[in-house]
């Protein structure tokens, strides 16, 4: 079991990111025969594609042989903090990893296996080696993560909602509150499974939570006490978007309006509605201004932007609830 101390400086200082390395090194662990059947039909494309590009069956072999699909350690360096900047951020910070750092984390991970080569003379910060692995990752997020983002996007908004809506209901508590099951917030100590034993003390320290698609089971958190501190946990797979261009619901309102109202499932600007559908801000607009009349969607100002979200009857509506035949009895 991990136990992070979240001392009084600490709770000011808790955030909800996002990043990209994390969900690649993790989609790696999910590409295992034996592998959570969620992943299923992505797994089978991954094969396929590999089978058929050296380029990435070479970059998961080397991604495998650093960060192998199994519960267990794999090297800090592999996902630096500057990765919640988005992915050349964090590939340029990877392939600035100092090195003093490289040598002993790949001794932890190889812990009890034969290093080849290629990981010797990574161990000994040579620039083309540390290049070799940031290319890597880079093939795998582009090739195997990248063509479904949306997807992932759609689970991590969704779960972003979730927590903003427990940090304004219940304040950080409430936040920390909302983690479980995968993390249980005992102030002021935050619980979570772990493959060893131990406790880690912020002090003082921010803690950035990442909701993760291919994070699977239990969370993650980065094993050197002394970085930036990150804990990584699943989403909730449920099928919340299932309906996104329902039947009923489009002959009912519209195909484009009732995009538009699935896409509002995760509080939405007009430019993040846009962006997600390939339709005109304009167009955008009018459409909310029409559901927003019909009381499906309730906007409200933050700052210098204006969020979208589903009224409860626009919720039971996108979902189907609303239209399902009656039962007799």
């Amino acid at each position: 079991m991990l136990r992070i101390h979240v001392d009084e400086t600490a709770l000011t200082r808790v955030t909800i990111g996002s990043d990209p390395l994390w969900e690649t090194v993790l989609a790696g662990h999910q590409l295992t025969p034996r592998g959570p059947k969620t992943f299923t039909a992505w797994r089978q494309r991954a094969g396929r594609l590999a089978s058929r590009a050296d380029a990435l069956s070479c970059a998961l072999q080397l991604l495998h042989a650093l960060a192998p699909p199994r519960t267990g350690y794999f090297p800090d360096f592999l996902t630096p903090q500057e990765g919640q900047r988005g992915l050349e951020a964090g590939l340029e910070a990877l392939c600035a990893t100092p090195r003093a750092r490289l040598r002993p984390e790949l001794v932890k991970a190889f812990d009890g296996r034969r290093a080849p080569m290629w990981v010797r003379e990574l161990a000994e910060g040579r620039s083309g080696r540390v290049r070799q692995v940031a290319q890597a990752v880079h093939t795998v997020h582009r090739t195997l993560v990248a063509p479904d983002w949306a997807g992932t996007d759609k689970l991590v908004e969704a779960d972003r909602a979730v927590r903003s809506r427990a940090l304004r209901d219940g304040g950080v508590h409430g936040l920390l509150s909302s983690l479980r099951p995968h993390l249980r917030w005992q102030p002021p100590v935050l619980e979570m499974d772990y493959p060893e034993s131990r406790d880690l003390h912020l002090n003082g320290r921010g803690l950035c939570l990442i909701p993760s698609r291919f994070c699977w089971g239990k969370p993650v958190a980065l094993e050197d006490p002394s970085l930036p501190q990150v804990v990584v946990y699943p989403v909730d797979h449920s099928p919340l978007f299932a309906t996104e261009d329902p039947r009923a619901l489009g002959a009912l309102v519209g195909r484009t309006r009732a995009r538009v109202l699935a896409a509002v499932e995760t509080a939405s600007t007009c430019s993040d509605l846009s962006r997600r559908l390939g339709i005109a801000p304009s167009s955008v607009s009018e459409h909310v201004s029409v559901l927003r009349a019909a009381g499906l969607v309730v906007s409200v100002r933050h700052d210098n932007r204006v969020i979208h979200t589903l009224t409860p009857l626009g919720r039971g509506l996108g979902r189907g609830e609303l239209l399902q035949p009656a039962v007799e009895r």
